[in-house]
């Protein structure tokens, strides 16, 4: 094997050790599909309309700055919020069509701005110039990814911004960059971590800038060594970074698994990453603070993995925030054969889609499209209490005992046997025997606690 753990040993910063957590899976990956395949930048001429949903991240929503009528151009701020969130960017210039509310991957409308692409790529001047990160204050560093809408870009969507700036009694000791990606299907940060691995670590650089003592971890599974070796030259002689191989396993891109795995500690139920002086950045994400912080761009553009055994010509491309993604399909080569299932996300944490006409927003880092060969559920039989879910739950959960609490409806003892901590990893879901639907009980049990949590019915 001509990329192994054996070239790590000559850098000492780096460690050899595969590190692990307790429970986990190691489903089929299918990632031979795309991860020879360079990533491509066929679909970044989107013929539109493009389509910018105002909530894009965790927090509040943003309010539209621009309406009907109006003429934009690219990289120029369309929507902004007060509260906690991230700014939105035209990705394209061209003519505001319509402001109103517009599906998105997840299923619920959002108030949207739609932008007919005009083809022309005119550049708004953008009130950051290029610069080095050594040479802006850690305020200045931070108003850059703010400016920017940087967001979570593995999929949970949560303001860069705000992560680099924990409560001032938090200390955070690591960075973690999270090259995980253990997700069967998907290898966009894979791909970016060969083609762009100094963006990569230069991203982490900036973020540890921001932190005196911490150290900067690039988290990465034994099944990426190409993308370990593309990395290490750029760390070489920093003493802050290094290397750390993870065991192959799911969910290890978990925030909490990750950390668990790399430094022992355990983030505490209902806890951040901060609480344990952690903080954990996605590959994306990284280069999106690199190119936020160096060149003054906002993030309008991620990378994107179209997968699945309906699509012609599954790869990596570079798209634009705002593209359909039946653009998306259809200028990759479109379909094959009738779809069954449309996933944006990987199949074990994704979320399924009812159309393709929806747009790509920040978080979406995968389109999965399969036939109904591929996604037959099998029926649920009765539960043998053989406790192999209990042995894959990362969180050290009774998936089988949440499972027949949520068909009970005993929601309060639920969230006394800690169902809310559930992650919904699906590892339960994929190693029992009787084909029982725990993680979606899970699902379930977490939204009606929730609602027994605001009317204030839970027992202490």
């Amino acid at each position: 094997m001509p990329f192994s753990l054996n070239f790590l040993k000559k850098h000492p910063g780096s460690a050899v050790k595969k590190y692990s957590f307790r429970g986990g899976i190691h489903p089929d990956e299918h990632k031979d599909i795309t991860e020879d395949l360079p990533i491509s930048d066929k679909v970044m001429d989107p013929d539109g309309p493009m389509v910018f949903p105002m909530q894009q991240h965790v927090g509040a929503p943003c309010s539209p700055l621009v309406k009907k009528g109006d003429k934009v151009l690219r990289d120029q701020i369309i929507g902004d919020t007060e509260g906690l969130g991230a700014p939105i960017y035209s990705s394209v210039s061209g003519t505001v069509t319509a402001v109103k509310p517009m599906p998105t991957p997840s299923g619920r409308k959002v108030m949207s701005v739609v932008v007919e692409n005009d083809h022309a790529y005119t550049e708004i001047e953008r009130p950051y110039p290029p610069v080095s990160y050594k040479e802006l204050t850690k305020g200045q560093i931070l108003d850059r990814i703010r400016y920017a809408g940087i967001v979570g870009m593995g999929g949970a969507g949560f303001p860069t911004h705000v992560k680099l700036k924990p409560p001032k009694d938090r200390s955070i000791d690591y960075i973690l960059t999270n090259g995980s990606e253990c997700e069967p299907y998907l290898t966009s940060d894979y791909r970016v971590m060969i083609e762009d691995p100094w963006r990569v670590v230069n991203g982490l650089r900036i973020a540890l800038s921001l932190f005196d003592s911490a150290q900067g971890l690039l988290c990465i599974e034994d099944n990426k060594m190409k993308a370990a070796a593309s990395l290490m030259p750029y760390i070489e002689g920093d003493d802050r970074i290094r290397i750390l191989i993870l065991k192959t396993k799911f969910p290890q891109g978990g925030e909490k698994q990750l950390i668990e795995a790399v430094t022992g500690r355990q983030v505490p139920s209902g806890g951040l990453p901060a609480d344990v002086g952690c903080i954990v950045l996605n590959i994306d994400t990284s280069v999106a603070i690199s190119r936020a912080v160096t060149q003054g761009r906002p993030l309008e553009r991620r990378i994107v993995t179209l997968a699945g055994d309906c699509v012609r010509n599954p790869g990596n491309y570079r798209v634009r925030i705002g593209t359909p993604i039946r653009e998306l399909v259809d200028k990759s080569g479109g379909l094959t054969k009738e779809p069954a299932m449309l996933i944006c996300g990987g199949p074990m944490m994704g979320m399924t889609m009812d159309s393709l006409d929806v747009p790509v927003i920040k978080t979406t880092s995968c389109i999965l499209i399969q036939s109904r060969r591929n996604t037959l559920m099998p029926k649920e039989s009765a539960c043998i209490r053989c406790g192999k879910c209990v042995e894959v739950c990362p969180m050290f959960l009774q998936p089988y005992k949440l499972n027949e609490l949520v068909e009970r409806r005993d929601f309060e003892e639920f969230i006394r046997l800690h169902g809310t901590d559930c992650i919904e990893c699906g590892c339960c879901s994929y190693i029992c025997p009787a084909k029982r639907h725990l993680t979606q009980s899970c699902r379930v049990g977490k939204q009606k606690a929730a609602e027994l949590r605001r009317k204030g019915g839970t027992r202490q």
